[in-house]
């Protein structure tokens, strides 16, 4: 009788889900399909995650390059899903060592302190007088304390071991991405946009990205700017590499990656983004402890500054205009940048931590739009780490940067010549370079660029910690 009452539930149960199917199936048709097909998927990808955590790590890497740009298709918040995999990644590590909760590697390590204090201090943003909305702060917070905290330690945690492997997957997927979206932005250059991507443009963004009936490539990043900078970035970090002792397959694989991703840079039109490898290489040029090369590279340097503050040469070619723009202190957009910048310091002389996480730029906007702080456009990302976290937080954030760039620039200057030392200067330089540009454009602060930065901190620190182990 039992086991007779017991199959009726069960046919019961089949029969309530296989009504239940129909009516999903019935209701949302072949969006509602395509999402029961792809529940294995899920499901397997999720024990693959949870069994090996490094999985979510690189999905993160991945989802950085596409997350902002696939929003011109699709309503849905693909942003999120970053903040979904680095939440899991660190559970499923926390369950993976349940047992012997250790992490050596966070023991006293320096990068992870300052790290914290930032963190306790954009915590304590919630209490702020002057804010306006928590869910600004929660959506704000992600970029600029959620992501660094989370990327950085979950890459100490997962890849120190076999770091060497790690980092030249890392370097592979960074790159191949950065040549596509180069090569995906000539197309927008040379063949045309998409529907998709004209709508966007009519949405209010051809303000910003089509000058003097040009066209400022943005790919598939968020942005123009954002576009330039991580091309820019990508394209100093492989051309320095390509200077090293390494294969001949891999120089050209670097070299190409320069090339395509430095032309990237040059359609995008950012002004900004001239900073990275100017600001890297000359990084580069000092650790490489040649003071002949040094003394030609600044050479080099000078007379290229030289011709775009002094001369006309090139001035038909759009890309070359918008390079010599950037040196004009006399530039219209600047002049508007330097008015706001007074507009806020009068505003926030009176607010040493600011008007709160997320009160300012987009989330501005969006959570308390008739505001001082959301009408008054920041531009820089040290101006939006000012506006909200006021000129306390202003000083620990770029404590902290500037705490990065010294630590890593001491170990590096000790470090003995090796293929390790050559990847780990070019990947400094890099964030030396993002670091730099970001006084000009909220570059640190978007995707993909902060997590190929934070990562690439994380990798700092383990190759100068152990510098002969692979």
């Amino acid at each position: 009788m039992a086991l007779g009452l017991r199959s009726l539930l069960h046919a019961l149960l089949l029969l309530a889900l296989i009504v239940a199917l129909a009516l999903v199936i019935a209701k949302g048709q072949l969006a509602a399909v395509l999402g029961l097909a792809a529940l294995p998927l899920i499901a397997a990808y999720l024990i693959a995650l949870f069994k090996y955590p490094v999985v979510g790590l690189y999905s993160v890497l991945l989802i950085s390059f596409v997350a902002i740009g696939i929003t011109r298709y699709t309503p849905a918040p693909i942003g999120l899903a970053v903040d979904a995999l680095l939440i899991l990644t660190f559970l499923a590590e926390v369950f993976k060592r349940f047992d012997a909760l250790t992490w050596p590697v966070l023991r006293k390590n320096p990068v992870m302190i300052i790290l914290y204090i930032w963190c306790l201090y954009c915590l304590a943003e919630i209490a702020n007088p002057e804010a306006r909305s928590i869910a600004a702060w929660f959506y704000a917070m992600r970029a600029m304390v959620l992501y660094p905290l989370l990327i950085v330690l979950l890459v100490l945690e997962l890849m120190n071991r076999l770091s060497q492997q790690h980092f030249d997957r890392f370097l592979t997927i960074w790159l191949t991405f950065s040549c596509v979206a180069a090569l995906y932005g000539m197309k927008q250059l040379f063949v045309g946009l998409d529907g998709a991507e004209k709508a966007w443009l009519d949405a209010g963004n051809a303000s910003t990205h089509i000058l003097h009936g040009k066209l400022r490539v943005f790919s598939f990043y968020s942005d123009a700017g954002q576009f330039g900078a991580a091309t820019a970035h990508a394209g100093l970090v492989a051309l320095i590499m390509s200077l090293g002792p390494f294969s001949i397959r891999k120089k050209i694989f670097l070299t190409i990656a320069a090339l395509l991703c430095l032309y990237g840079m040059a359609i995008s039109g950012t002004r900004g983004a001239l900073f990275v490898p100017i600001a890297g290489f000359a990084s580069y040029l000092v650790l490489g402890k040649n003071f002949k090369l040094l003394i030609v590279g600044g050479l080099m340097a000078g007379s290229i500054f030289g011709v775009l503050k002094f001369t006309m040469i090139g001035q038909s070619n759009y890309q070359i205009q918008r390079m010599r723009s950037a040196l004009d202190p006399n530039d219209p957009s600047l002049l508007v940048r330097i008015e706001n910048q007074k507009k806020l310091s009068t505003y926030l002389a009176s607010r040493p931590i600011g008007g709160g996480i997320g009160s300012a730029g987009y989330w501005g906007l969006r959570f308390s739009p008739n505001t001082v702080l959301a009408q008054t456009p920041t531009d820089s990302w040290y101006v939006k780490i000012w506006a909200e976290t006021g000129i306390i937080g202003l000083l620990i954030h770029v404590g902290m940067l500037l705490f990065f760039l010294g630590y890593f620039f001491k170990k590096l200057w000790l470090m003995p010549p090796s293929p390790r030392r050559q990847q780990s200067v070019a990947i400094y330089a890099g964030v030396v370079g993002i670091v730099v540009a970001s006084y000009g454009n909220q570059v640190l602060g978007q995707l993909p660029t902060s997590t190929a930065v934070y990562m690439s901190i994380a990798f700092l620190y383990l190759f100068t910690h152990n510098p002969l182990r692979e």
